[in-house]
């Protein structure tokens, strides 16, 4: 500036930084960027591409994570503004877990299946058909046990899915959901009760009360629906699978210092064990 300015009316350097009240020194510095600095935002823009609705605080954490850098957010943050990245908007603060009164008697998770949520989403192919989208999460891990995509889903296939998960990754104390048919049809709370599986049914009008379900539907519609045409339901089940399991092994979830879901939940799973053959005679074998 100040360079410019000094050739422009033909007066010296030293003249034109008086008039402009700027040091000297300022004209003698010259910035020479880290050598890597090239090849980092080469991967920063990358990554920004391929996550486009990530800000770069999960980039910092993808960058440490999976492509070996060892940096922090200010400096991430500095090379986002200079490439013009946009920051997604972030939401609005809501209570989450409060009831309409003020109350909060909604139970918190205390450990992996403690309580799990499910809730349904609603999205259409390019046909304009409508199709149902079932979410089912673990609330303290904040895993995505699964999803079911389906034009239609009645109280028998949600069974079905349950009994699945039961199965292979075992039965929880509670499950969380809103009062939609589907979660209060007598089959489904037959069944839960003889498994001694406890329902929590929010409040009437007050999603919020759902919060972490919501929140994943949130991140599920914004990262993926909104930004997907499904040209068939074929399509939508085989690119929903598979964001739900980038969700559970590759994204930085915030609620967790930045590590994808599923990490946690194993290393919860580890540590688990690890006290269970603390608390085991030495001579008890252990696998």
């Amino acid at each position: 500036m100040v360079s410019q300015v000094s050739q422009k009316l033909g007066v010296s350097e030293r003249r034109a930084c008086r008039v402009l009240g700027q040091a000297r020194a300022t004209q003698r510095r010259h910035l020479s960027p880290p050598s890597d600095e090239r090849q980092l935002t080469a991967d920063i823009i990358a990554l920004a591409t391929k996550y486009g609705r990530y800000g770069y605080r999960r980039i910092t954490a993808l960058l440490n994570s999976e492509h070996g850098w060892r940096v922090n957010h200010k400096r991430v943050e500095r090379i986002w503004r200079r490439e013009g990245l946009k920051v997604p908007k972030k939401q609005p603060r809501r209570g989450r877990l409060w009831l309409n009164d003020g109350s909060c008697i909604r139970l918190r998770p205390e450990y992996k299946d403690h309580v799990w949520s499910y809730d349904f989403m609603i999205d259409r192919t390019a046909d304009g058909r409508c199709f149902k989208i079932l979410n089912i999460i673990d609330e303290f891990t904040r895993e995505c046990l699964a999803i079911l995509v389906a034009r239609k889903i009645k109280s028998h296939d949600v069974i079905d899915l349950l009994f699945h998960l039961f199965i292979f990754r075992g039965i929880p104390e509670h499950i969380r959901s809103d009062n939609g048919p589907e979660f209060t049809a007598k089959a489904v709370r037959k069944w839960l009760s003889k498994l001694g599986v406890k329902t929590l049914f929010i409040e009437r009008g007050s999603p919020w009360e759902n919060g972490y379900i919501e929140s994943f539907n949130g991140k599920l519609r914004d990262e993926l629906l909104n930004r997907e045409v499904f040209t068939t339901l074929a399509e939508a089940k085989v690119l929903i699978e598979q964001w739900r399991k980038e969700y559970n092994q590759v994204r930085p979830h915030s609620a967790l210092g930045y590590q994808p879901p599923t990490p946690e939940a194993m290393l919860i799973t580890v540590n688990k064990a690890y006290r269970l053959k603390s608390s085991c005679p030495a001579s008890t074998e252990w696998i």
